[in-house]
């Protein structure tokens, strides 16, 4: 597998076109490639941003989460939150490369995929390409962040290896593969995470990846959340507190 990042200009809120940039730095698409883009710059380009001022971030977490934990229950300072079916610090909103602004998630991510990758197949005549919108998140017991996928289209997520056999004849019973997450992962890895200015990158050779010419449906996407009553973790998650978060629904 093969990962180009692609060095873009500083994205702000004066950048207001998405596909524009795409345009403008993503360079001609082979068949079977993937384009990663973070979640932040398609925020800052959606006005999914909110001025610093006096706001403080415990209230807009406490606003943007679907559940929350107490601000006290942890000892640096942050939110350990769920929000989109995604356990991660703060409900995803982040200061870094803002520049005065707090950056939240963006507002519709599938919608935005799909669009992204119907756009980059049009405008590079290819046939099997994917998409995915990438952020960062922390591991349990570990130290440091990883990549993770917010959002893809284009290919299958999992590779399913239930019912088939390993090198010693077992044959498995749940184990799946997250062809998804394991993108998100390695892309983030490439692009980086501070002032390298890559928040795009390509992904050529992974003969892994099973592509489909289509969004992904309603049913596969449905398949890929697991409930906390049904997470393997679920003796801590059930056990956890949960405060739901502020957001008034329209």
């Amino acid at each position: 597998m093969k990962i180009t990042p692609i060095k873009t200009h500083k994205i702000t809120v004066k950048d207001s076109d998405l596909l524009k940039i795409l345009d403008r730095y993503v360079p001609k698409l082979k068949e079977r490639s993937i384009v990663a883009i973070t979640s932040k710059i398609i925020s800052i380009c959606e006005g999914a941003v909110v001025p610093k001022g006096n706001l403080k971030k415990q209230s807009l977490v406490e606003k943007e989460a679907d559940l929350y934990l107490p601000l006290a229950s942890n000892k640096y300072g942050f939110h350990l939150t769920i929000k989109n079916g995604t356990m991660i610090a703060s409900a995803g909103i982040d200061e870094s490369n803002g520049n005065g602004f707090y950056v939240l998630w963006p507002r519709n991510m599938q919608k935005t995929v799909n669009g992204i990758c119907s756009h980059l197949v049009r405008k590079h005549k290819v046939k099997n390409l994917g998409v995915i919108i990438v952020d960062s998140k922390t591991t349990p017991l570990r130290w440091g962040t990883v990549g993770t996928t917010l959002a893809y289209s284009g290919f299958s997520a999992l590779n399913n290896y239930v019912g088939k056999k390993d090198l010693f004849n077992y044959r498995m019973r749940v184990t799946r593969s997250s062809i998804y997450e394991g993108l998100g992962a390695s892309t983030v890895l490439a692009m980086g995470e501070g002032a390298e200015s890559t928040p795009i990158a390509i992904v050529e050779d992974a003969s892994f990846v099973r592509y489909q010419r289509r969004n992904p449906t309603s049913e596969e996407l449905k398949s890929l959340s697991i409930s906390i009553e049904d997470d393997v973790f679920a003796p801590i998650l059930t056990k956890a507190k949960w405060i739901s978060g502020k957001k008034k629904t329209k």
